[in-house]
């Protein structure tokens, strides 16, 4: 008989925070009065970002008018995005766009670069901090909307990001290595200042092709200033954030998904750089493909996707554990 095994029980999920109650009135005067600089609206997928975004958009824009024109007749609130894949074009349905929820309200670093490329941070930062000023310049209110925390971070924390161009090349020799090695290989050219780094191979080849690139070339860092920022966080429970993601992927399947990502093949996009986006786009071409079924797809991305969403909600308590102070509403 073998050894018995102690009973291990698997701890409770970490409590909800507490939602509040957010006065837009007095939201727009901390705004004028107390020198903040940037509003975000930030939260884990399916939890009504975009619509809260919009909503608080329209609110302050007559805020303002009723004031008697602080925004000068013009200036209105505007939204940048804050999403990793909606940057590209041609990818709507499976990022999840919605462009038409956004009406009437300016929107910002969507669509911007093609299908197929590989954005990166520093590329988000430097188009980030251009559409910023450029909407302070005309006297508007900036509101970033997203979930992605390493964009919102690199967005509103100033964080010094090196340019570096990918080496696509020294990525797939570092990509065929097994991630033990890559974590020797880094150990050896700079101490590891955040221990999460070793837990992702991706993150890994990436900081690998930035330290062997400083090696032998000067770099130029981006040396944007932190921002003023009032974090909004959107809050659902558990139960109701699972309930709409699944609702959400069946309507974008419904919706043409698979079309979609047919089409972006069609168009020369290589299956691979597909899959490399995750989540809709690598179960979706696996099934156009033939390696999946419509089931298998659909149960595997569900799967992929509440983890996503339950990765995205520790990451903004992490934010919260470093000191930034959220505000979570009910959307």
């Amino acid at each position: 008989m073998g050894k018995k095994r102690d009973f291990i029980p698997i701890p409770p999920p970490a409590p909800l925070p507490e939602p509040e109650e957010l006065d837009p009135q007095a939201l727009l005067e901390a705004y004028l009065r107390d020198g903040y600089d940037l509003i975000c609206v930030l939260g884990p997928t399916a939890s009504g970002k975009t619509r809260y975004a919009v909503g608080l958009a329209h609110t302050l824009d007559r805020l303002r008018a009723e004031r008697g024109g602080e925004g000068n007749g013009v200036a209105r609130a505007e939204i940048l995005s804050a999403d990793s894949r909606q940057v590209y074009r041609g990818m709507d349905i499976g990022t999840g766009k919605d462009l038409g929820e956004y009406g009437d309200v300016p929107v910002h670093l969507l669509d911007i670069v093609p299908a197929g490329s590989r954005y990166n941070i520093f590329e988000y930062q430097r188009d980030f901090e251009r559409a910023w000023q450029d909407i302070r310049s005309r006297g508007g209110i900036p509101i970033l909307c997203g979930g992605s925390g390493l964009y919102i971070e690199a967005a509103t924390c100033g964080y010094h990001l090196p340019q570096i161009p990918p080496d696509e090349a020294l990525r797939a020799a570092l990509e065929a290595e097994d991630i033990e090695e890559l974590r020797e290989k880094y150990a050896e050219l700079r101490p590891v200042a955040d221990p999460s780094l070793f837990q992702s191979k991706r993150r890994l080849v990436r900081a690998l092709e930035v330290a062997l690139y400083e090696q032998d070339h000067p770099v130029v860092r981006s040396a944007y200033l932190p921002k003023k920022t009032f974090f909004i966080g959107t809050l659902v429970s558990r139960e109701e954030r699972r309930q709409r993601i699944d609702q959400r992927l069946d309507a974008r399947l419904e919706e043409g998904l698979i079309d979609e990502v047919r089409g972006l093949l069609a168009g020369g996009i290589p299956p691979e750089d597909l899959i490399y986006y995750g989540l809709e786009y690598k179960y979706v071409t696996q099934h156009v493909l033939g390696i999946l079924s419509y089931d298998e797809m659909r149960s595997l991305l569900a799967n992929a996707i509440h983890q996503f969403a339950k990765r995205q909600m520790t990451w903004l308590r992490g934010m919260e554990k470093d000191g930034i102070r959220i505000h979570w509403v009910n959307p």
